[in-house]
């Protein structure tokens, strides 16, 4: 979602401009949060900041913040804040204290990057959405090509053309799906 998506959306409502906001990143600022506070934090303070940093956009973005483009960095930066905060006055509140305890936490934690997951997840999504805006036979042609690492002779069976003209509609996709992965923030 891009600030200016939100802007319009709020100036019709803002309640679904927290709405989309919310359906949006829930799960991207949740991966962030919980990666930070999962060690000393238990659900509901999890869940807590994961509101508070809701909150936070929501109002940061209601006033103008200068910002274009996609809302995903600032909101990453505001719950990485929002989460070491977190983190610290839950720290203090418990009084941290080191016993044989963390050492048992240390060998049933998952070594999977909760964060960094929903990130790549994201940005699969990203781009399959935009091979698929591609249009057919460039969608056809990239998938083939990159995914299944098909040769333009085999794509150019597959699809009744010639090698030469898979090769340039090709080259000429890739250039495009570039650009449109660039105005996404993603780049290659």
């Amino acid at each position: 979602m891009t600030v200016e998506e939100y802007s319009i959306l709020y100036a019709e409502s803002p309640d679904r401009a927290y709405n989309a906001l919310f359906e949006n990143y829930c799960d991207y600022v949740y991966a962030i949060v919980y990666n930070r506070l999962r060690k000393v934090a238990t659900r509901e303070d999890i869940e807590e900041c994961v509101s508070d940093i809701f909150s936070d956009v929501f109002f940061g973005c209601s006033r103008s913040t200068g910002h274009s483009g996609e809302l995903k960095g600032y909101i990453g930066t505001v719950a990485k804040r929002k989460a070491i905060n977190a983190f610290h006055s839950l720290t203090a509140r418990a009084g941290h204290f080191s016993d044989s305890s963390d050492e048992d936490i240390s060998l049933i934690r998952s070594e999977t990057d909760v964060e960094l997951d929903s990130e790549k997840n994201e940005a699969r999504t990203i781009l399959m959405s935009k091979i698929n805006e591609l249009g057919e036979p460039d969608s056809t042609i990239i998938l083939q090509k990159y995914y299944y690492d098909r040769s333009s002779g085999e794509i150019a069976e597959l699809l009744s053309m010639k090698a030469s003209a898979v090769r340039m509609r090709a080259a000429r996709a890739l250039e495009k799906l570039k650009k449109s992965l660039a105005a996404a923030g993603i780049s290659l």
